[in-house]
């Protein structure tokens, strides 16, 4: 019996969660994560450099005693860097049981985008595209919703989890 209660408030929170996504932007594009994989929003923090890893791998920061590699997404997505402000922040999420901060230049608000406002993104190139798994319409606007898994590939999965 016990099962089945924790099993429903499982599906509970898999219910309040599904088509909520945190928005973000770089520059004049907004981004949407969805909000299961967020763990928390922080304040950019002091980033200790790791040597040999990737342009847009930062580096690392101490969380409440936690090791949190942190990636700048300007970069990742192959953007020009831009000095970070006090609007800048990090996104903390977790991907396949790695946490991660992603550097992102603000964070706008949680949204609720039906599947039906979903569409895919267009096909413009055999690499292009593949960090965006769809796009959310939302009202005049549309939001690039990233595809969380694609964000790190296996490689900087194993580089991460050797930190």
């Amino acid at each position: 019996m016990a099962d089945i209660v924790e099993l429903e408030a499982a599906d509970l929170t898999e219910d309040t969660q599904k088509g909520k996504f945190l928005t973000f932007c770089m520059g004049s594009e907004f981004y949407g994560i969805e909000i299961k994989y967020v763990t928390e929003i922080i304040g950019l923090q002091p980033i200790t450099e790791i040597p040999e890893m990737p342009e847009y791998i930062k580096g690392i920061i101490n969380l409440r005693g936690k090791i949190i590699p942190v990636m700048d997404v300007r970069l990742r997505f192959r953007k020009p860097y831009r000095e970070y402000n006090d609007r800048t922040c990090i996104v903390v999420i977790e991907i396949r049981e790695v946490s991660i901060g992603l550097i992102v230049d603000s964070v706008s608000e949680v949204i609720s985008i039906p599947d039906e406002e979903i569409v895919a993104p267009p096909n413009v190139a055999k690499d292009g595209n593949k960090y965006i798994k769809g796009i959310g319409k939302v009202g005049n606007d549309v939001k690039l919703l990233l595809d969380s898994d694609k964000l790190l590939n296996e490689t900087d999965l194993e580089t991460i989890n050797d930190l």
